[in-house]
């Protein structure tokens, strides 16, 4: 798969989880349609999905086997270390540590996790 293609990936997954879990109405900016996600965050989430599927591959397989908190803190990582390649000064929401981030996003990024593995 390239990496739009994971990106596409990443990024569908994304929407899906904060439909599913975020409390109440989303921010516009959490739901932005692919055609409508700036360029930093496409290549961010195409880094990202690389990453997973790349770590995924080197366990082979066997990452399955890790429970769904271990696989969010694993995404929100590497989200992390995107927001700092793509941003000076980023805003400390976008680089909180995975306990400080709120549930729903928790979440999310358990489920694009999985989406990855299924990919």
């Amino acid at each position: 798969m390239s990496q739009t293609e994971g990106a596409r990936v990443f990024r569908e997954a994304w929407i899906e989880g904060v439909h599913q879990h975020f409390p109440g109405e989303p921010k516009a900016g959490y739901v932005t349609p692919w055609d409508d996600t700036p360029q930093w965050e496409r290549e961010a989430a195409g880094s990202v999905y690389d990453q997973v599927r790349q770590f995924i591959e080197i366990s082979g397989g066997h990452a399955s086997r890790l429970s769904r908190e271990q696989k969010s803190r694993f995404v929100a990582t590497c989200w992390t270390a995107q927001m700092f390649k793509h941003f000076e000064d980023p805003k400390p929401g976008y680089v909180a540590d995975w306990p400080d981030l709120p549930k729903w996003q928790q979440e999310t990024d358990a489920d694009i996790f999985e989406a990855i593995e299924k990919a």
